[in-house]
């Protein structure tokens, strides 16, 4: 029997269960998201609901009830103002991370500890903690959206730091290990690999460099462009996602001799000519180079690190040369100063190992004005 009330309506089920019905701001009728054993849970389920909907705080649980799945994927697809790297680097999480542990559950039934169990499973599974912390992070901004759609009432994705990206520190060459790894390569990549140490340009940055970003006379390049890889294989190049991503970044005076040499010798001629090109002159892709760095580290007996390892040993070296934390950010083209805190946090750690090695610096110096051979050191 279905008893009348003020607000919504209660009635008992064959099961013995009370089910409790209300009419939404809509006007239509729905039921409670689950029957209670109990009336009185029934009647505090109604009182809530309409202090909800007085409060202008009232959920339709109805818009929850679509899949994860579903959602995040129309979610992507209704943001054509990302770019095409961004969208791949999304794509790739929902695919990899989200969606095969948490796609078949409603956007509306997804709840904290849920989230903390699939974190930990990704772990679980050897994801890397970078990886975990992306996919934490576009599921927390899914879910904001969620929380604006009027889906859900509060975001589910609340772990503290679930979104930091700790990633391991990262090598840092020698100058030894940096020459013997730009002499093992072939000649035409040799500035390449000294370049990306001495002035700390990403790959996709140093690809996308031409002839008219180079001041040879000043010293300086100039970064206005990055090429980016999409998973088709297809090239693009695209502007620096910041103001300070486009920035000038000093060439060391003892680079100048070998950088103009390349540009003789390997570099397309003409104002808008290709700095570095791939092998036979043609593009340079970061898949078909890393074969080559792997072989040549291989070949120089040095430590099999990334090539993105070299932007860390400039970077390394510039904390080391006294580069301020302002110095380091507008090096690397960031415009926080997270990432150039490490350096300069890594560079205090090491002071001691760094005034050894001057003082070893100093002692060959003496040696070799002792020698009488004081020739300049070049690259």
């Amino acid at each position: 029997m279905t008893k009348k009330r003020g607000f919504g309506t209660i009635r008992q089920l064959p099961s013995g269960r009370w089910q409790a019905r209300y009419r939404g701001d809509d006007g239509l009728m729905r039921s409670a998201p689950t029957t209670f054993g109990r009336k009185k849970d029934a009647e505090l389920f109604l009182v809530q609901t309409q202090s909800d909907m007085a409060r202008d705080d009232w959920i339709d649980i109805q818009l929850g009830e679509v899949p994860i799945v579903k959602y995040a994927t129309d979610w992507l697809n209704e943001r054509p103002g990302l770019s095409e790297t961004t969208w791949e680097r999304y794509e790739s999480a929902l695919r990899r991370q989200i969606v095969p542990l948490l796609g078949d559950i409603f956007v509306g039934d997804l709840r904290e500890a849920r989230v903390r169990r699939w974190r930990k499973e990704l772990l679980d599974q050897g994801v890397g903690h970078a990886s975990v912390a992306k996919a934490y992070s576009l599921l927390r901004t899914i879910m904001n959206t969620a929380v604006d759609d009027g889906m859900i009432r509060r975001n589910p994705c609340r772990i503290k730091g679930g979104g930091a990206e700790q990633s391991p520190e990262r090598p840092v060459l020698t100058l030894p290990e940096v020459f013997a790894a730009a002499n093992a390569v072939p000649a035409h990549f040799r500035v390449l690999v000294l370049f990306a140490t001495f002035t700390s340009l990403r790959f996709g940055e140093l690809a996308a460099l031409r002839r008219s970003d180079l001041d040879l006379a000043a010293g300086l390049v100039t970064v206005r462009r990055s090429q980016a890889e999409l998973r088709s294989g297809r090239l693009k190049l695209k502007e620096p996602k910041s103001a300070a991503g486009r920035r000038v970044v000093p060439i060391p005076a003892a680079m100048l001799p070998d950088l103009k040499a390349h540009l003789e010798k390997f570099s397309e001629s003409g104002r808008d000519g290709v700095v570095f090109v791939g092998p036979a002159g043609g593009v340079l892709r970061r898949q078909n180079f890393r074969r080559i760095w792997i072989q040549a580290l291989t070949t120089a007996e040095v430590p099999q690190v990334h090539f993105h390892d070299l932007r860390h040993t400039g970077n390394s070296l510039a904390a080391e040369s006294g580069a301020t934390l302002r110095d380091l950010m507008d090096r690397m083209g960031h415009s926080s100063t997270r990432a150039a805190l490490i350096y300069l946090h890594s560079s205090s750690r090491r002071g001691q190992a760094i005034a050894d090695h001057i003082s070893e610096q100093i002692e060959a110096s003496k040696a070799a004005e002792t020698e009488g051979d004081d020739a300049p050191e070049t690259v």
